[in-house]
């Protein structure tokens, strides 16, 4: 198996290295393209449609290795793998007519919700059981539970890697940590499929970022960050399925980014009392650059960014193998404290919200003092 993943992988990146360049003419062709605007920070006109290169590529890869694998899958298995084509293959459709007509937010979200039941009510798959933290049981979750809290996931998460796709190489360089950070922990739990889907989907966007990259060539447009998106909703979703080892904190965790980023953004639009989806230069990218960071030190830190949250999800779903409950408690407040300290750093809420900084400042203020008196 080891082979046939390393086989996947190098395929599926020779794929994309080969079909970007003719994605990007034919981009160019249909008049598929990013113009510069107030809110962009590129000056000339871009071919969009990227995402497109990232898809075929792992279609075909995946079309490619299957027959060499010396595994069969179970039922469960086979749906997924279906589910994850035909909600992919109608997310793509929906981001490639966005990138060539710029469709409403409205129609956007009506296919992704679209997508979203076909996974639902095709496959039947859903979030049957949650753990509850630090006691050792599971829940079942009743279908008029399962059924909403399965598309609200699939859509917030499409979403959430939707919005961060600002920068060059951004969105495809960390929904491919989150990728590596599945495909970790499915080769620790012994899941062939999502390490095999992983790694092929890995190498997709490996080759892509050749031509994504600062400066970039291409962009992958609303076809690659919702297909990301919704890819990484439903592997993640697994994390829920694994109910043996696995807490929902894990999921949770493995797209850190993009959710934290999405979150400070809808408590800054309600603090500032402006609707939830009007667009800002207040995300993550665009504090780090006000920072001084140049573009691609800006890529880099968030790719930091959501390295460090993959290895706490793999932290937290190694010491749940052990029931070690104590570990999840720990990666919380480490990961509520790291994000509450790099939202008032980076301004990501407001430039004068700042308490667990004003509060060290006190602290640091009143030592100094009481020395002074002392000396």
């Amino acid at each position: 198996m080891l082979i046939i993943y390393i086989a996947g992988f190098i395929v599926c990146m020779g794929l994309a290295l080969c079909l970007t360049p003719l994605v990007k003419k034919f981009a160019f062709a249909i008049g598929a393209t990013d113009v510069p605007n107030a809110r962009k920070v590129h000056t000339r006109i871009m071919p969009r449609l990227g995402g497109l290169g990232i898809f075929l590529a792992f279609v075909l890869g995946l079309l490619a290795i299957s027959p060499f694998v010396p595994y069969e899958f179970s039922t469960r298995d086979v749906n997924f793998i279906k589910a994850l084509l035909s909600g992919g293959g109608l997310i793509v459709i929906l981001g490639s007519l966005d990138d060539k007509f710029e469709l409403s937010a409205k129609i956007k979200l009506l296919g992704q919700i679209a997508a979203a039941c076909i996974v639902v009510f095709g496959f039947n798959i859903t979030v049957d059981f949650v753990n509850i933290p630090f006691n050792n049981t599971y829940s079942s979750l009743e279908s008029w539970i399962a059924i909403p809290l399965t598309i609200f996931w699939i859509v917030g998460v499409t979403n959430a890697v939707n919005l961060i796709d600002g920068l060059d190489g951004l969105a495809a360089g960390v929904s491919g940590i989150a990728i590596a950070t599945i495909a970790t922990m499915a080769f620790l739990m012994g899941n062939v499929m999502v390490a095999m889907l992983c790694l092929l989907l890995l190498g997709s966007i490996v080759g892509f970022l050749f031509f994504n990259f600062h400066p970039a060539k291409i962009f992958m447009g609303d076809t690659g960050s919702l297909f990301l998106g919704f890819c990484l909703a439903l592997l993640a979703l697994l994390g829920f399925k694994q109910i043996a080892v696995v807490s929902f904190i894990t999921p949770l965790l493995i797209i850190g980014v993009p959710l934290s980023d999405t979150f400070f953004a809808i408590v800054r639009r309600k603090l500032q009392k402006k609707p939830i989806f009007a667009p800002d230069k207040g995300h993550l990218h665009h504090c780090l650059r006000e920072l001084g960071f140049s573009h691609r030190q800006t890529v880099l830190i968030i790719y930091g960014i959501a390295a460090f949250f993959g290895i706490l999800a793999v932290i937290q779903s190694s010491a749940a193998l052990y029931e070690a409950n104590w570990v999840t408690f720990v990666v919380i407040c480490v990961m509520l404290f790291f994000l509450q300290i790099g939202a008032e750093i980076t301004g990501l809420i407001g430039k004068t919200k700042r308490p667990l900084l004003d509060f060290f400042a006190r602290l640091r203020m009143k030592a100094n003092a009481e020395r002074g008196s002392k000396s």
